[in-house]
């Protein structure tokens, strides 16, 4: 920038800042970083419902934060975008978290989003009726980095089979069901609106994720470190962002689940009374509390016993909590 537009540039900023008028694209045209634009990562769930609710409620913008939505087909699609540096925050299941963080991504929690929230969806004519029956059955996942491959490898190891006795397979979320339907794979495990929806259609539900494993936890909020360090201000202003929508979903979800619903995005609402359901199915939470970190130790060590994880990860490893 030439010598003598970046003074006259100056000036004029600290005349704009004076005045409180001054925008954060100005101090992007300068070179610098505000951190006022936050690419937000997620995945299509109803698991991500907070996110959806703040955005159309305007809780962003009314913080002076300008987002950016970017969805992915799985977990660790989204936290290979912020290994990258293309995510600054996501909303995301802890599995794929925890394999990030324990590979060096430099990414924290700063918020529990919910627990439970997944199933094992059968099709009719695949004759499964109990657990034994999986054994040498074709059955999808998100991938292999997804919450649901873990629960799949703790429910098959919990009733005596292991994974090697299935043909499992990786899947687009919104594929599974269309195979359900189509009949060509036997079960697939899921995050919802996708198990609601595909029992609605007349599809069966071997299991779900809260007789699997009861209150275990599914989707976190993540910001990157980069983002933490520059800017920890937005990043609480985002918790805060969060925790206003939980509310707001927790306030109407049972009575008035339509002020919810209304606010999703269409691709996952593909029926406003089964998604009313899938809502009501599951816990929404946030915050970091000492109970949520507790049942993410058991789960963090039930993924050590299963192989997924070399070690636990110390808590000052995982979580920021704006100190």
């Amino acid at each position: 920038m030439n010598k003598k537009i970046g003074v006259i540039l100056a000036v004029v900023l600290i005349a704009l800042l004076a005045m409180g008028s001054v925008s954060a694209g100005w101090f992007d045209f300068l070179g610098g970083d505000s951190g006022n634009k936050v690419t937000i990562g997620y995945l299509p769930s109803d698991h991500d419902s907070a996110l959806f609710v703040a955005d159309a409620q305007g809780l962003y913008k009314e913080k002076g934060i300008e987002t950016e939505l970017v969805q992915f087909n799985n977990g660790g699609d989204l936290m290979t975008a912020m290994a990258s540096g293309k995510v600054d925050v996501g909303y995301v299941g802890i599995s794929p978290v925890l394999s990030s963080v324990e590979k060096g991504v430099p990414v924290k929690i700063i918020s529990a989003a919910q627990n439970e929230g997944s199933g094992i969806i059968i099709s009719n004519n695949s004759g499964i009726s109990s657990a034994s029956d999986l054994s040498g059955k074709n059955i999808a996942t998100p991938g292999e980095a997804s919450i649901q491959y873990v629960l799949l490898n703790y429910y098959l190891n919990s009733t005596g089979l292991s994974m090697d006795k299935v043909n499992a397979s990786a899947m687009k979320t919104p594929s599974i069901n269309d195979a359900i339907r189509t009949n060509t794979i036997d079960a697939g495990v899921t995050f919802q609106p996708f198990v609601s929806s595909s029992e609605a259609a007349g599809n069966g539900v071997l299991a779900r994720s809260s007789d699997i494993l009861p209150n275990h936890p599914c989707c976190v909020v993540v910001a990157s470190q980069d983002l933490i360090d520059k800017h920890p201000d937005t990043v609480k202003n985002i918790v805060a962002i969060h925790e206003n929508a939980t509310n707001f979903i927790n306030d109407n979800v049972k009575n008035n689940a339509s002020a919810v619903v209304d606010l999703l995005p269409k691709d996952i609402v593909s029926d406003k009374n089964v998604e009313a359901n899938s809502l009501a199915s599951f816990p929404f939470i946030s915050g970091l509390n000492d109970t949520y970190k507790a049942n993410v130790d058991s789960f963090m060590q039930l993924e050590v016993d299963l192989g997924i994880l070399n070690n636990t990860i110390p808590h000052d490893k995982l979580y920021w909590e704006g100190k």
